[in-house]
């Protein structure tokens, strides 16, 4: 016995009444998405591949928009601009696989420099402390 046919059937959240529900085979959104449409990561991949020509000193090079971009990037981080440099420096980060061990990079200190860096350690500690619970100020009576 069906839902739809029981009497017993209790209409409710999650529960619409069985005279409103989709019927088998039938969709609610009879028109959907036409076919042939891209959808935007797509698009911007196809934007991204496109060759553009580009300058370079004094020769002329054919290159794709994200090389282009790339390239700008690249051009404005050496000549000093920050923005540009906080960019590729976050583009780096996500796309290239920068998993530094820390362990092999803990082992090319000498033991002298392992404690200096274990007292630093120390004393950032401490003062982040100090700094989390100030010190009411004492009374100069």
């Amino acid at each position: 016995m069906s839902k739809l046919n029981s009497d017993d059937y209790a209409v409710g959240y999650g529960k619409p009444p069985a005279s409103t529900q989709f019927r088998k085979g039938q969709s609610g959104n009879r028109s959907g998405r036409p076919k042939g449409t891209n959808n935007l990561k797509t698009d911007l991949n196809e934007e991204l591949q496109e060759s553009i020509m580009i300058r370079e000193g004094q020769r002329t090079l054919k290159v794709s928009k994200q090389r282009a971009i790339i390239k700008s990037l690249v051009v404005r981080t050496v000549k000093g601009d920050a923005r540009a440099a906080t960019t590729l420096i976050n583009l780096m980060h996500r796309v290239l696989d920068f998993g530094v061990d820390l362990t092999a990079a803990e082992e090319l200190l000498n033991p002298d420099e392992r404690e200096i860096l274990a007292a630093l350690e120390h004393n950032l500690r401490q003062e982040a402390i100090e700094l989390a619970n100030p010190k009411p100020p004492e009374d100069q009576s």
